[in-house]
């Protein structure tokens, strides 16, 4: 589904002048840097220790708290809510795809490199309440131990798109009654904070070995997403989404995939070319 890198041109006649290409041993050091990169991500369990003014929304009329999670550790209650919010929020924007595309969300779902964030309600919770530091850490206790209702939840992984590390949004979906309030905003940011200062932070000496982007998919069909995502996010349509690779087959399909580049080298790959 990717598009291949294109060959760089040296227009000078200087052979000094060439970029010098990469030998195996250097191939193989930054695949086994990239792969540590992605295993050691994708072992922190508890990304939201190093994000504590996010483990709260509290804003807008709305009091939640936040929760991460794993694929292989969701039981059987989150496992039917989140097939059921899927359905609800997306069976009409995948129109007759649906049921093909539920079989394989419901695979992806219990996958052990899946990572959650859950999004509860606050239980008894005022969103007028001015809460002190200490305030909030004994909400959030009492939160946790109490299970207010799930009221969404973003599925994400660590995985390479050409052969660039990136964080992958897998899924972002909210209940009708806590969306447009700001809460799907405060998602993505602590989405692109994973990616950009959590990893970083694990190979600090190595500046490269980090996530390059954050990418995902949304539906063509679903105009609401494509427009929180390009206009209000800044997020592009990616040179590897199928409208970018061949308009021709891109107008046959009913995705694009968005990115949002950290670095010189993600950006080269998946934002070059675009035409906004």
């Amino acid at each position: 589904m990717g598009s291949k890198r294109l060959p760089a041109f040296n227009h000078s006649n200087n052979n000094d002048n060439r970029e010098k290409k990469p030998n195996r041993k250097e191939i193989l050091e930054k695949k086994k840097a990239i792969d540590d990169l992605i295993k050691a991500a994708s072992a922190d369990k508890h990304p939201l220790d190093s994000f504590p003014s996010f483990r709260h929304f509290h804003k807008n009329g709305l009091s939640v708290y936040l929760e991460s999670g794993c694929g292989d550790k969701l039981s059987s209650p989150t496992k039917k809510y989140i097939m059921g919010l899927l359905k609800a929020n997306m069976e009409g924007p995948y129109g007759s795809e649906w049921p093909t595309v539920e079989k394989v969300k419901r695979r992806e779902m219990v996958m052990p490199e899946a990572r959650y964030i859950f999004v509860h309600e606050a239980p008894n919770a005022s969103s007028d309440e001015i809460l002190t530091m200490s305030e909030r850490k004994e909400t959030l206790t009492v939160c946790l131990e109490n299970k207010g209702s799930m009221v969404g939840f973003v599925q994400y992984r660590f995985t390479l798109e050409e052969e660039i590390p990136v964080l992958y949004v897998y899924e972002l979906q909210l209940e009708p009654h806590v969306q447009a309030k700001g809460l799907g905003k405060f998602l993505m940011q602590l989405i692109e904070l994973i990616a950009r200062k959590v990893l970083s932070h694990l190979f600090s000496s190595h500046r490269d070995n980090r996530m390059g982007a954050v990418v995902l998919t949304v539906q063509k069909a679903n105009l609401l997403a494509m427009d929180f995502y390009l206009n209000k996010l800044r997020y592009i349509i990616s040179t590897i989404s199928p409208s970018r690779v061949d308009p021709l087959i891109g107008d046959e399909k009913s995705y694009e995939i968005l990115c949002k580049a950290f670095d010189c080298e993600a950006e080269a790959i998946f934002e070059r070319r675009n035409i906004k």
